[in-house]
């Protein structure tokens, strides 16, 4: 993504939740307008921050468990708040976590602080990209995809070996029920 959203990834644990940071600066030319003489991070723009962030954990957590990158895509928010303004130059910390994960969707619950008070809050929902790709596609892809994730986040382990993707599962035949 040429407009990542995330200065940093500081914590990721598979399967449950992730912290990162991200700062707007005063600089940018968003803030003339946004608002003149009182300028304020877009609610809009932390709000993608935290999917971004939800992106990575989710991405990261099904390549683990499942073998395969899903390229989750933000479909839906519900329960969006934004209790506080957030200015530029202030470092907002960044909060993701699973509260469910499905075959082809998730959904995390996001929070964006600045220092311990939550500034925005929101319910994400995820949908997967159903296009399995295959060879020098997804070699190219999930190849972009860890190293974004290793840039971000120091911590970062060595990608699992890839598996080929899943093909749906053979139809079950008991030869006992068939000899019966």
């Amino acid at each position: 993504m040429r407009w990542g959203l995330i200065d940093r990834i500081d914590e990721m644990v598979e399967g449950e939740h992730a912290r990162g940071a991200r700062t707007y600066p005063a600089d940018l030319p968003l803030f003339i307008d946004h608002f003149p003489s009182y300028p304020v991070v877009p609610g809009v723009l932390v709000l993608e921050s935290l999917a971004q962030l939800s992106g990575k954990l989710i991405g990261y957590t099904v390549r683990r468990q499942r073998g395969d990158w899903p390229f989750p895509i933000l479909s839906m928010m519900d329960r969006v708040k934004f209790r506080k303004f957030i200015r530029p130059d202030q470092e907002i910390t960044l909060e993701t976590r699973f509260v469910a994960l499905r075959e082809e969707s998730a959904v995390m619950a996001v929070k964006a602080r600045i220092g311990r008070k939550v500034h925005s809050q929101a319910e994400q929902f995820f949908v997967f990209n159903a296009v399995p790709m295959v060879g020098e596609e997804r070699e190219r892809v999930e190849g972009h995809e860890h190293r974004e994730l290793r840039r971000l986040w120091s911590g970062c382990p060595e990608p699992p070996r890839a598996t080929p993707p899943r093909a749906d599962p053979p139809q079950e035949s008991s030869s006992e029920e068939e000899g019966a």
